[in-house]
């Protein structure tokens, strides 16, 4: 049924917020809650009038989420440096290097924790990178969480008329 075909729902801002179905859409737009922004599959014929079904709206208020923070794992830290040894700059077989060891007082956290190739990790055991003579290629951080909108698989079809939403906050 058209009436339940989803819509992008952007912030006022235009960041993605959720997916919604159209006859929802239609409701926040005829309450003044919301704009179209985008015209969907068809109409809605009522007695009184005919309304275009949306593809995409836009709140016309700001909606204030949390953000969570970025969980401490292993494929994160990989993604956050590259994928690449934070000691040597290869592309190789990573793990988990603490830069400053545990046992000497170093912390489970993103600004201790780097990937290492198997070499350097070895290399530098259980030091400091100043006690192993070895240097950072970067300072660890933690990541900005991005809040990125993420679009289940169910709704990939609707990309092409929603990509342009999506492309600008790192959705799609």
């Amino acid at each position: 049924m058209i009436i339940n075909s989803p819509v992008l729902v952007l912030n006022q801002s235009y960041e993605p917020l959720n997916i919604c179905q159209a006859r929802r859409a239609l409701a926040l737009i005829l309450e003044g809650k919301a704009e179209m922004l985008e015209d969907g599959l068809g109409f809605l014929h009522t007695s009184r009038a005919s309304y275009s079904i949306p593809s995409v709206i836009k709140l016309e208020y700001t909606v204030r989420r949390p953000r969570p923070d970025s969980k401490l794992t292993r494929l994160g830290v990989f993604y956050r440096d590259g994928f690449v040894c934070q000691y040597c700059g290869r592309e190789t077989t990573l793990t988990i290097d603490h830069v400053i060891p545990r046992f000497q007082g170093g912390k489970h956290t993103w600004e201790n924790v780097v990937a290492a190739c198997v070499s350097c990790n070895r290399h530098k055991a259980g030091r400091t990178p100043e006690q192993a003579n070895m240097k950072l290629k970067k300072i660890p951080v933690k990541p900005r969480n991005q809040g990125t909108f993420f679009l289940p698989q169910r709704y990939t079809g609707n990309v092409s008329r929603w990509e342009k939403y999506l492309t600008k906050f790192g959705a799609g």
